[in-house]
């Protein structure tokens, strides 16, 4: 299985993280993304993405000046985004316990 299609849902609550802690631009997500580890994260995939999140209401934006160039697009949670965030969250903290244990072969041992 590709990795691309394992980050499928859960890119989806990093970037929501993300954005949950200050205004942030498409870009910027991008390098904080690459500095998480998430090499392949380009600008052409997290853009459809920061749009979708828009459309379900999960993520709002405004253009604001920037320091460097043209206007840019600040994306910030809404209060659906941050109740999505904790059930992202939840649902995170339990399959990875769930994944942990299968590959620790935990349950196995303990028959």
């Amino acid at each position: 299985m590709a990795t691309s299609q394992m980050l499928k849902g859960i890119i989806d609550g990093c970037i929501l993280t993300i954005i949950s802690r200050k205004e942030v631009y498409g870009y910027e997500i991008a390098e904080l993304l690459a500095t998480y580890g998430f090499d392949s994260m380009s600008e052409g995939t997290i853009y459809p993405i920061l749009l979708r999140l828009q459309k379900e209401e999960l993520v709002t934006s405004k253009r604001k000046k920037s320091t460097a160039g043209p206007k840019r697009k600040y994306y910030y949670i809404s209060d659906k985004g941050v109740k999505e965030l904790k059930e992202f969250t939840l649902r995170w903290e339990s399959l990875k316990i769930n994944v942990t244990n299968v590959l620790d072969n935990r349950k196995e041992q303990e028959k």
